[in-house]
């Protein structure tokens, strides 16, 4: 008898070789990611067995919460290359940051400079209650300053599920759009699955990032994908490749 639907594939399965990470959480004890160096190491090879040959990781930006400075975090991911390479882990590993944007990222883009992805490109995110007030002059600021947002996981803003008209206007005002790949295996949820397929098929991502912050987050690369198309997500995971290279420190 033929079969007619394909197996669906596993997650881990789509991570080509030379994969580029670019949005993780691997820095001990700095946020809601690694605890300990030994979580680094564990999470750093996990993402290595995936095929991620390249990390830029990135550490949270949020007043009152996550007080990370561009000097702190430097120091930290240098500490910890020196545990990776202690441990036979010699794959690039960079660190630049997840930026909320409210008020204090705007004193910050406009004083100083901020750890980027590559060149300009910087990952931002909003709360996920709600919207900036000021989001769009925030982004108009931020691109006269010189910077491209990457927008951390648009899927999981669950303020804009039911007026997908903001998701276009988003990226007019010239947002890149991140998916988190675990949304492909539903790991935040059906509807926030749904989104991430509907933002796809509509080809409004440019690139894929892990969020790795702890071992369940590992555990969900051994998932399969629930789209219906592969396509659009192969593209945005084949995009990553523009982030070879050094980044701004």
């Amino acid at each position: 008898m033929l079969t007619f639907f394909k197996s669906k594939p596993l997650l881990k399965d789509l991570i080509p070789d030379n994969h580029i990470d670019i949005h993780s959480h691997l820095l001990p004890g700095i946020d809601d990611g690694a605890r300990t160096v030994q979580d680094s190491l564990r999470l750093t090879q996990a993402l290595q067995s995936f095929g991620v040959t390249e990390i830029i990781t990135t550490p949270h930006i949020i007043q009152h919460v996550w007080e990370n400075t561009h000097e702190g975090i430097i120091t930290n991911k240098n500490e910890t290359v020196l545990e990776l390479h202690k441990n036979n882990i010699k794959l690039p590993f960079k660190a630049a940051a997840e930026y909320l944007m409210d008020d204090q990222f705007v004193r910050l883009f406009q004083s100083h400079d901020l750890l980027t992805l590559k060149d300009n490109y910087v990952l931002v995110e909003m709360s996920y209650i709600n919207a900036p007030i000021q989001l769009y002059s925030i982004l108009f600021d931020l691109q006269v300053a010189g910077y491209i947002p990457v927008l951390a996981h648009p899927e999981r803003y669950l303020f804009y599920h039911n007026n997908f008209n903001e998701y276009i206007k988003l990226k007019k005002a010239g947002c890149l759009f991140q998916l988190n790949l675990l949304a492909v295996v539903g790991y935040y949820g059906p509807e926030i699955t749904k989104i991430a397929e509907q933002l796809l098929q509509k080809g409004l991502y440019t690139y894929v990032g892990s969020d790795v912050h702890h071992d369940k987050h590992i555990a969900a690369f051994d998932q399969k994908v629930k789209l219906k198309d592969l396509t659009a997500l192969k593209e945005a995971i084949t995009n990553n490749q523009f982030f070879k290279g050094e980044v701004k420190e």
